[in-house]
């Protein structure tokens, strides 16, 4: 049961990140404007590296790929993007408790992937066939 627990988690996981990887390749142009709204420096090679992060950390997680490796940058990923992007507390009041929530929501997500990182992927995975060779 743990196995395929283990499997139905990190697709559960990769659900959150392939269509936001996807929705940034599809409007780059948008999401290089967003990253700028927020003052980042070199919002198109932000944009690049976030897509890049999360369509292969999704495909990573999914076939149980350099799981541990794979889960850590997902989740310092999701870390600096939650302070950049979802800063409840500079948000104007009407906006501060649905920033809130995204917030604590990627708190939660980023607990999963430590969890990944500490347990690794299980049996049904590329890591569990690279490790029985």
């Amino acid at each position: 049961m743990n196995n395929a627990l283990n499997l139905i988690g990190r697709l559960l996981i990769a659900a959150l990140f392939l269509p936001a990887g996807l929705a940034k390749l599809a409007g780059f142009d948008g999401t290089v404007g967003y990253i700028e709204s927020v003052g980042l420096p070199l919002p198109a090679v932000a944009a690049t590296v976030a897509l890049a992060v999360e369509i292969l950390g999704s495909v990573a997680l999914i076939l149980g790929f350099q799981t541990r490796v794979t889960a850590s940058v997902l989740a310092v990923f999701t870390m600096v993007a939650s302070i950049f992007f979802h800063a409840f507390w500079a948000a104007a009041p009407e906006q501060a408790f649905v920033q809130q929530l995204l917030f604590f929501k990627n708190i939660g997500v980023i607990g999963g992937l430590l969890v990944l990182v500490s347990s690794g992927a299980g049996a049904w995975s590329l890591d569990a066939k690279k490790e029985a060779q």
